[in-house]
Parts: C-alpha cells; sequence; structure tokens
C-alpha cells in the first residue's frame, strides 16, 4: 500500500502539500504523489517540475468534472420548494455526482494510506463519499473558513438536520461534515465563526518554520518558472518604493478591472514618497494584466504569493490585498487590506457577509 496522496485544485495547495512534505525527515519523502484537479485551475508545466522536485513519486493529473457536465445529475439539482422533496433530490444528486467521476479518477484512492484533499466541495469529496473512502480534508485557503463557511452557508437552513444526514452518507456536506471525513485541517480554530467536531489545527506558520534554506530554494524554483525574469521585475528601480498589488477573481472581468484600478488610485502612492507600482495575478485571475495594466510591472500569476517569502532580501514598501488573507506576508513593512467593507462599493453588502441565521 502507498503512503499519502495530496488532491489539489491551486498552486497554494500544492504549497501545503510541500509544505508538508518537507516537514517529514528525508527518508520519508518521495513516499507521496501529487493529483492536481484541471476543473478550476491551469497548472501549466507545474507537474513537470513536480516531478522532479524530489518530494513526489508521482504526480497525475485529474480532469475532475463540475456537476454541470452532466445533465443526469443537474436535474436534481432544482428547488422543489419543498424540504422533503428537496432532501431527497440532493440524496441522489450526491451519489450520482460522485458516481460520474468514474472515468476521470487517475488513482485507485484505496491502495493509499492516507487521502488529503483540499476543498472537499468539489466533486472528489462527492467520489470519495460514493465509493467510501476515508480521506482527510484540508482548508481551501489560509483561515478562509472565518470569512466564509461554505459549509454553513450552502446549507443554511435546518443545518443540524443535514449535517445529520451527511453523517450517514445520505448527502454530502463538505469541510468536516461528511461521513468518510476523518478530520478537516485548518489554520487557526480560534478564529472560526463555527464549530466542528473534525476540525484540528495545524497552524500554516509552523510548517513554514520548519524550513531550511534548502527547502525554500526547492519551493521557489518549484513555483516560479523563471526566477531570473522576476528577479529582473522586482529590482528594477531599485531607489524606488515597491509598491505590490495582489488581485483575485473577483466579480466580472470589468468590474474587476475597475476594482484594482481603485484599488492602486486611492492606495498605491505613498505621501512623500516616490513609489512603483508591481502587480501579482491571482493564479485563477483571468484578466489580461499586461495588456490592461500595461503601465506597471505584471509578475508572473502562475505561483503562490507565499513564495514570495522565501526570496531572500525582498521586502515591499506595501501590499495591497481585499481579501487574500496576509498573515503569512513577511515581505512588506505595511499591509493594506481592504476586505468586506471595500468590496460593498461593488457587490452587494450580504455576498460578502454570511446569513447570521444558518
Amino acid at each position: 500500500m502507498k503512503n499519502r496522496v495530496y488532491v489539489c485544485h491551486t498552486y497554494y495547495h500544492v504549497y501545503v502539500a510541500c509544505l508538508k512534505e518537507l516537514n517529514l525527515p528525508a527518508s520519508q519523502r518521495k513516499n507521496a504523489d501529487l493529483i492536481l484537479s484541471t476543473m478550476s485551475n491551469d497548472f501549466g508545466d507545474l507537474a513537470a517540475r513536480a516531478e522532479n522536485c524530489g518530494l513526489f513519486e508521482n504526480v497525475y493529473m485529474f480532469d475532475e468534472k463540475e456537476d454541470i457536465t452532466f445533465p443526469q445529475v443537474m436535474k436534481y439539482h432544482k428547488n422543489h420548494g419543498n424540504l422533503i422533496l428537496n432532501l431527497i433530490a440532493r440524496m441522489k444528486y450526491t451519489k450520482l455526482l460522485g458516481k460520474m467521476q468514474t472515468d476521470y479518477v487517475p488513482v485507485n484512492f484505496k491502495d493509499y494510506k492516507d487521502v488529503y484533499v483540499f476543498c472537499d466541495s468539489d466533486p472528489i469529496g462527492y467520489y470519495l463519499s460514493y465509493k467510501r473512502i476515508p480521506y482527510h480534508a484540508l482548508e481551501d485557503g489560509l483561515d478562509c473558513i472565518s470569512t466564509y463557511d461554505t459549509a454553513r452557508y450552502d446549507n443554511r437552513g435546518h443545518f443540524k438536520l443535514k449535517a445529520f444526514l451527511a453523517s450517514l452518507n445520505l448527502i454530502f456536506i463538505q469541510n468536516g461534515w461528511a461521513k468518510y471525513c476523518i478530520d478537516m485541517e485548518v489554520n487557526n480554530i480560534s478564529v472560526l465563526p463555527y464549530p466542528c467536531p473534525k476540525y484540528i489545527e495545524k497552524p500554516r506558520s509552523e510548517l513554514v518554520d520548519g524550513l531550511d534554506d534548502d527547502a525554500k530554494n526547492l519551493l521557489i524554483h518549484l513555483f516560479i518558472a523563471d526566477m531570473d525574469e522576476i528577479s529582473q521585475k522586482i529590482n528594477t528601480s531599485k531607489d524606488k518604493n515597491k509598491v505590490l498589488l495582489l488581485t483575485e477573481p473577483l466579480c466580472s472581468l470589468d468590474v474587476r478591472e475597475k476594482i484594482f484600478r481603485d484599488c492602486i488610485e486611492q492606495f498605491g502612492t505613498i505621501p512623500g514618497e516616490e513609489s512603483i507600482i508591481m502587480i501579482k495575478p491571482h493564479p485563477r485571475d483571468l484578466l489580461n494584466y499586461h495588456d490592461i495594466f500595461s503601465e506597471y510591472i505584471i509578475l508572473d500569476g502562475k505561483f503562490p504569493m507565499e513564495v514570495l517569502n522565501f526570496i531572500p532580501n525582498l521586502m515591499f514598501r506595501r501590499v495591497i490585498s481585499v481579501f487574500t488573507v496576509v498573515h503569512s506576508i513577511k515581505f512588506a513593512e505595511e499591509i493594506v487590506y481592504l476586505g468586506e467593507d471595500f468590496m460593498d462599493n461593488y457587490e452587494p453588502p450580504e455576498m460578502h457577509r454570511q446569513n447570521e441565521a444558518i
């Protein structure tokens, strides 16, 4: 039986998987496999670099399919206006969505001692529950449940009843509520608004603190395909203060452009200081920053921003973030976190705040 496998949907997921492997004794490394889901992210040539980095034995691509791919699944994804009818339809939806992944899953998960899944709300969670395969869940992003508890929000109204049905594997609920979810690894339990008996705390800072220089260098070259280009851009205009804007796949593309132009206009300049604006696109952000924001320096978007912590002597005067959690940033003198109040200017406030009645 193989040791471990990680199912990742984003660059950040791969980053955390690497942190976990790098905190193991060297003799225990390369006993894990990595699975990259192509459902919501373009990993480019990361798979090839991951195969050669020395941490993973095998790297697989997973053509994970959304529910909308299957009309026979979507016919159960309707509101019947009645709790009982909705739950019956959901039971059928849960099993069928899991079953429909069978032809696309690249490995036999029963071959592994431990299965780790980031974002089990995606179809992989339904598949593992359909196959009755125990797995460990990990939070999708750093402290993301503190701002948006998707399990509670997606199941608002009669949550206790739905959680009970999930514990019987009749329906599926993500983030620690599914029957075959062994536990749910989070960064900081104290910031989470609602409890879950399967939460276990594993601070990301502890994993980072466990890295030596060789491990940090491995991460830099794993995630940054062209380090020379990144270094050249970062070192441009050394005498100016560098202001870094972290983008996110928010709203529609035209609204997104306005959001980040407003970020630059309101927070991109520091009074009495000469600054240069750099933009780090989110890996899933499809806005063409090279063309639309051509007056600024655009960094490569296909790596998790946490890797910037490991580049020697890198320091930005200011980093601007809307929703990206900034606790792990060590490469900034000042951090501007805008959050829900800022986004109220672009979307209805209820879109950024959970319903307290859940």
